[in-house]
């Protein structure tokens, strides 16, 4: 659903669309081949032997052949932008009914900027440096993401501003409202919302002129709290669709309207973090009062100036919110000090929400939910300041390929076995294309893992398979990012199987379930502005691993769900860090 104009995405931002390939449909056989790769090291001799002859039994199939040119015939389609889109936004995403807090969102907790001492000083900065991005984007000037080689695709940014998720039944969807006449900023405080203008007379503000109007709000906000409405949204979708409903009826539908066509949310949290661990939690969630998670951006400001990002992640990656990210970030840092001008009134209005008491029950039950969720997540942020980027680059490694074996070895010492693991790999450079997985456990990784504990295996011997391992990890990710991998080309064709079809085995097998049940969910989201950056685990007996690269050191947000399982994200650290020392030191003997 969109009010906004198809011509409002013009200028050099979306100047490349026309030339972007669009995602191709791998070839059958070679993924095949990859797929029974990828099983070897994560199951036994024998499930590998059974699964290996069902893998190949299907690709000798009639089904396989068939569902392979139904794909084919997808991907031709001439208005179809992408054969993946529409299937992988609704089955990771608006189809998903689980809470987006803590299970879908990510955040970024920012270093601190020493310039800035109060709270409305460092959110007028952000919002300053916000909306001239968002100036950008609006009339194309921002230059499109690259590689070394080519622009990426830019659809994404289309949901980065004046969108937000909508709650629906079965599936969510995402509202784009028109950036010409919502040139307005929603902050919530104390549970309250407020809402502001950033241009008055067709001029924007200062961060100046910002700040008054937000020391204003603060002000008017902590005079009262209000019912955390806010709550509602991180909540069950389904319970959150009705309980949408259940706001419309009470007669909130300009609040809704107002918060949705927002550029984006400012939440100004009460809490003073000290620990990278607190701030992350306080970035991704706080108390869950002062937020409305399904706005694509949410900056995060705390009574202590201490700042990040919340992003809801159903349209928009990474990639493009980090963008965001350093760039107000830049910003703000390179902004100086201006005086108010004496004429400047601050101005700003307060959404109201009625809270009648259905909503008020439905807010607790929600507050309640969200309380129990939030507090099983366990959190550590290894802050490794032993090397970086610089001194991989020196050992001869691909930073990322090096972290990832970091990985991996802490995870085969931490679960006793390699597991299976992912890693996100951008497609960006199909037209909207977003992700592919990395399955990052290889039989080089495996081997050369269990090579680093076998007391018989000498210094050579190791540096030889992780070189072999580093290798295998790069040319996967180069695989992956040119729409080659595994796991996207195997769902587009079970998705294929029409109704009364039998299922073919190789998709009934339990290793086709095992060997995508991320026990460790990775991604690198890299600057020097970030010092955590993270999200939940995916699975309740898994790890959630998000990682920094940063010149002089590694910067590794690990999340678990305390559970029946026994996970301790401290214990996990602890082995990545073990882990980085060990390679390191075997690679400065070669």
């Amino acid at each position: 659903m969109s009010t906004r104009e198809i011509d409002e995405e013009r200028g050099a931002l979306f100047a490349q669309q026309g030339q972007l390939p669009k995602l191709p449909v791998p070839d059958l056989e070679s993924t095949l081949q990859k797929y029974v790769e990828s099983l070897e090291p994560v199951l036994s001799a024998s499930e590998y032997k059974h699964s290996a002859q069902i893998v190949a039994e299907f690709g000798r199939s009639a089904q396989a052949q068939e569902l392979q040119r139904r794909l084919k015939a997808r991907a031709a389609e001439p208005e179809r932008a992408s054969w993946l889109e529409e299937w992988w936004n609704d089955l990771s995403y608006m189809g998903y009914r689980d809470p987006v807090i803590p299970y879908v969102s990510y955040h970024y907790s920012y270093t601190d900027d020493p310039q800035c001492t109060r709270a409305t000083q460092r959110a007028a900065k952000l919002i300053s440096g916000a909306i001239a991005f968002r100036a950008r984007v609006v009339d194309g000037s921002l230059e499109p993401d690259t590689t070394r080689t080519a622009a990426l695709c830019s659809h994404s940014y289309r949901y980065m501003f004046n969108a937000c998720r909508i709650p629906a039944e079965p599936s969510d969807y995402c509202r784009t409202l028109a950036y010409h006449g919502n040139e307005t900023v929603v902050v919530v405080r104390n549970s309250r919302f407020f809402e502001f203008s950033f241009e008055r007379n067709g001029v924007v503000l200062s961060a100046a002129e910002i700040e008054q109007i937000l020391e204003q709000i603060v002000s008017t906000a902590d005079t009262a709290e209000a019912v955390p409405v806010g709550i509602l949204t991180t909540d069950h979708r389904n319970t959150w669709t009705r309980n949408r409903n259940l706001l419309l009826d009470a007669g909130n539908a300009s609040v809704l309207q107002a918060i949705e066509a927002a550029a984006f949310v400012v939440s100004m949290e009460p809490d003073t973090p000290q620990t990278r661990e607190e701030l992350s939690h306080v970035v991704w969630h706080a108390s869950g009062r002062n937020r409305w998670f399904d706005k694509p951006c949410q900056f995060v400001v705390t009574d202590s100036a201490r700042a990040g990002f919340c992003g809801e992640h159903s349209m928009i990656d990474g990639t493009p919110t980090l963008r965001l990210a350093d760039f107000a970030v830049a910003h703000s840092l390179a902004l100086p000090d201006e005086p108010v001008p004496l004429e400047f009134t601050p101005e700003f209005a307060e959404l109201r929400f009625h809270t009648p008491p259905a909503v008020v029950q439905a807010v607790a039950q929600a507050q309640s939910r969200f309380d129990a969720n939030v507090a099983a997540q366990h959190v550590r942020v290894l802050n490794f300041t032993a090397f970086g980027k610089d001194e991989i680059k020196k050992l001869g490694c691909s930073p990322d390929a090096f972290v990832q074996m970091v990985i991996q070895l802490a995870s085969t010492r931490y679960h006793g076995r390699a597991r299976p693991t992912y890693e996100a790999s951008m497609t960006r450079s199909f037209l909207h294309g977003r992700t592919e997985t990395c399955r990052s456990v290889s039989s080089d990784s495996a081997a050369w893992c269990t090579s680093m504990d076998d007391p018989n295996a000498d210094t050579s011997r190791r540096i030889k398979l992780l070189r072999t391992a580093l290798a295998t990890h790069s040319r996967l990710t180069r695989e992956a990012v040119k729409g080659q991998g595994v796991d996207r080309h195997l769902l587009g064709l079970r998705m294929l199987v029409a109704p009364g079809e039998p299922m073919p085995a190789i998709f009934t097998d339990p290793a086709y379930t095992y060997s995508s049940h991320w026990f460790v969910s990775t991604s690198q989201m890299s600057s020097e502005h970030l010092c955590s950056y993270g999200w939940s685990a995916v699975t309740p007996r898994g790890y959630g691993i998000a990682y920094n690269i940063q010149a002089s050191s590694l910067i590794i947000h690990v999340a678990c769900v305390r559970n029946e399982h026994g996970l301790n994200s401290d214990q996990f650290a602890r082995h990545l860090e073990a882990a980085a020392h060990d390679i390191r030191n075997i690679l400065s003997h070669q």
